[in-house]
């Protein structure tokens, strides 16, 4: 059993299903304290999700919107993880998430561009404003999460002028990409009769799965992978290698943020959701990918999870019965409940510990 505890999987396995619980027994006690009359039936829902509905029919394709969300949180956690095993902390994803969202509506409603090239474009966007962190912080030695959080609200408040060009007359919102631009439209490939027809549900779904596993081939098994980490690890000893940390500093983040830009294009060019031209915050779904990173385990695969895991805690907030609770008290569970997340790291050092004091007093006697 303590051979099997001292496995890193198992380790992240537990320490997040820790954190899973943690969220949910403080989210219910958060209901009770507003409401003890409706908090058991709602953290049910919650949990839930989309088997509150009765009809099978009806949970497929609800379930089909929170994997075609979940698809784009994917992405922005491989971007956080893959910047974060090669020593660095890729804060500017939602940035660079941004960034491949406004690339992708443009080329799709203002140049009339097909699926690929749209999703190619908000990649190379995303990984401009990468080249930007990683050329700051190799020749100049900028933090990269200072500068990647300036770059968040630069991109955010850039894409909301350039977006204004493509959106509707009477509303903030960019103009349908149904209508306006079919072609840009991610192809189903038959996968919406999976699920109801729910023509939300793409190739993001494979694509995301793909991202994941080349993501854990390129850390794990190749020799890119190893001089990456290796940098990360110590500038002074890879130079002292001969390896070249300054352009292995800048790849790192060109790659973790067109991830980012991916996700973004996975999400927007389902026509699922539109572009608010008047947001005045940065979209979550960069910042989540840090929690969905961390609750994987830091692991590729995991992150395939996690991010599922996440995304139907927040879907399952809308749920929530409002004759007993406010709207909003279904964003603040979730909230919680990701928040939580960012210990998973903790509760494995924890672990470590408790298990290498137990392996010394069994040594000593």
């Amino acid at each position: 059993m303590r051979k099997l505890l001292k496995n890193e999987g198992v380790q992240a396995f537990i320490a997040s299903i820790l954190c899973i619980l943690a969220g949910l027994l403080i989210g219910f006690i958060v209901l009770l304290c507003i409401n003890p009359q409706g908090a058991g039936e709602s953290i049910l829902d919650i949990i839930k999700n989309f088997f509150t509905w009765s009809r099978p029919a009806s949970q497929l394709k609800q379930f089909g919107n929170t994997l075609a969300k979940a698809m784009p949180l994917v992405l922005c956690s491989l971007s956080i993880l893959f910047a974060y095993k090669v020593g660095l902390f890729n804060i500017g994803a939602a940035g660079q998430y941004v960034a491949g969202a406004c690339a992708s509506l443009y080329a799709a409603l203002a140049w009339g561009w097909g699926w690929l090239p749209c999703m190619l474009l908000a990649m190379a966007a995303a990984a401009l404003l990468g080249a930007i962190i990683g050329i700051l912080k190799a020749y100049c030695n900028v933090n990269e999460v200072i500068s990647g959080i300036m770059l968040n609200w630069i991109a955010l408040y850039t894409t909301n002028a350039v977006l204004t060009h493509v959106k509707e007359q009477a509303s903030p919102y960019t103009l349908y990409l149904s209508k306006e631009n079919p072609s840009a439209l991610l192809p189903t490939l038959g996968l919406e009769n999976l699920f109801s027809g729910n023509k939300n549900v793409t190739i993001a779904v494979p694509l995301a799965i793909l991202a994941a596993v080349l993501v854990w081939i390129i850390l794990s098994k190749t020799r890119l992978g190893y001089e990456l980490k290796a940098t990360g690890n110590n500038r002074n000893a890879a130079r002292y290698a001969g390896m070249a940390e300054n352009r292995n500093i800048i790849l790192t983040l060109v790659i973790s943020a067109a991830l980012a830009g991916l996700g973004a294009s996975l999400l927007y060019q389902t026509g699922y959701m539109r572009w608010e031209c008047t947001q005045s915050s940065v979209p979550t779904m960069g910042f989540n990918g840090i929690a969905a990173a961390f609750l994987g385990g830091l692991h590729p695969i995991g992150a395939i999870f996690s991010s599922f895991f996440i995304q139907h805690i927040t879907d399952g907030g809308q749920y929530v019965n409002t004759t007993f609770y406010s709207p909003q008290i279904s964003d603040v569970i979730s909230s919680v409940i990701i928040y939580l997340c960012s210990f998973v790291l903790f509760i494995k050092l924890a672990m470590r510990r408790m298990l290498a004091q137990k392996d010394e007093k069994k040594g000593a006697k």
